[in-house]
């Protein structure tokens, strides 16, 4: 596993289906000094994005070689449609655990999925904590725009501390702002988190749909209070992960203009 200097904030992009080539988004991180990566499996039926399936053992080399030598860390996300409570997810997840071993990726994350109680989701993650904590990978768990504050502080009450210690919460902002309780008010779902967050997924709506916008091109365009709270808060709470802007814009110059801004906000030079 790649070790990760974790005393700044590092801000990076991820794989997406709007990218005509699966590695493009790496390729850009790499060329425009982003810090930060994450590759998602989330290749489409017409052939866009990018899938686990796609990378060679050479590819993966690669990746750890380029990632290493550029200092950034990687992050891994499985389907966002795997549930560990169904009988395929274990295959599918030691995959990505393989490939995140691979390229030297520090973190693996997973979406909560509340259908079936939060108990049995708990139990669920059990195989998963030990597996990642066998290969010295974090674990982060995103909320969906269906599951709220109330479903992760549960979560965490339950989980085994002793064993569990590599796990922790992905706060995706944009899910956030859409979950009934806290629409258009991430920063009151921030506020009612009792939970560690460990890596973030950054990118904005206007409350209707899960629409993915780049920073500063949504609401923050013309009020940016929302996003300068948001850093607030996460420096106080001593947020030191990674902020993954999950989008691929036309152009995707906008992403670098999205990281300068947060870096601004976050006081990092």
């Amino acid at each position: 596993m790649v070790m990760v200097d974790k005393k700044y904030i590092r801000i990076g992009n991820q794989t997406a289906f709007s990218s005509p080539q699966g590695r493009l988004p790496f390729d850009f991180a790499i060329n425009n000094g982003f810090d930060a990566f994450e590759w998602f499996s989330d290749k489409k039926s017409w052939g866009q994005g990018w899938d686990i399936e796609d990378a060679t053992r050479q590819d993966r080399q690669l990746i750890k070689e380029q990632s290493t030598r550029h200092n950034i860390a990687l992050s891994v996300h499985v389907p966002a449609e795997a549930n560990p409570l169904f009988d395929n997810f274990s295959d599918i997840f030691n995959k990505h655990v393989e490939f995140a071993c691979d390229v030297g990726a520090s973190n693996i994350n997973i979406h909560l999925f509340t259908e079936h109680g939060i108990e049995s989701y708990m139990k669920s993650l059990i195989p998963l904590i030990n597996i990642t904590a066998n290969a010295r990978i974090q674990l982060s768990i995103e909320n969906t725009t269906i599951t709220g504050p109330d479903d992760f502080n549960r979560l965490f009450s339950m989980l085994p501390i002793q064993n569990a210690r590599h796990v922790g919460m992905c706060l995706d902002i944009g899910h956030a702002n859409i979950f009934h309780e806290t629409r258009n008010d991430f920063l009151r779902y921030i506020d009612r988190l009792d939970v560690p967050i460990v890596h973030i997924h950054a990118h904005e709506n206007f409350g209707d749909r899960d629409s993915h916008m780049t920073l500063f091109t949504g609401p923050s365009q013309s009020n940016s209070l929302g996003l300068r709270g948001f850093s607030s808060i996460m420096k106080n709470r001593s947020f030191n992960g990674m902020i993954i802007m999950e989008q691929w814009p036309s152009p995707p110059e906008l992403l670098i203009n999205a990281r300068l801004g947060l870096l601004d906000f976050f006081g990092v030079q």
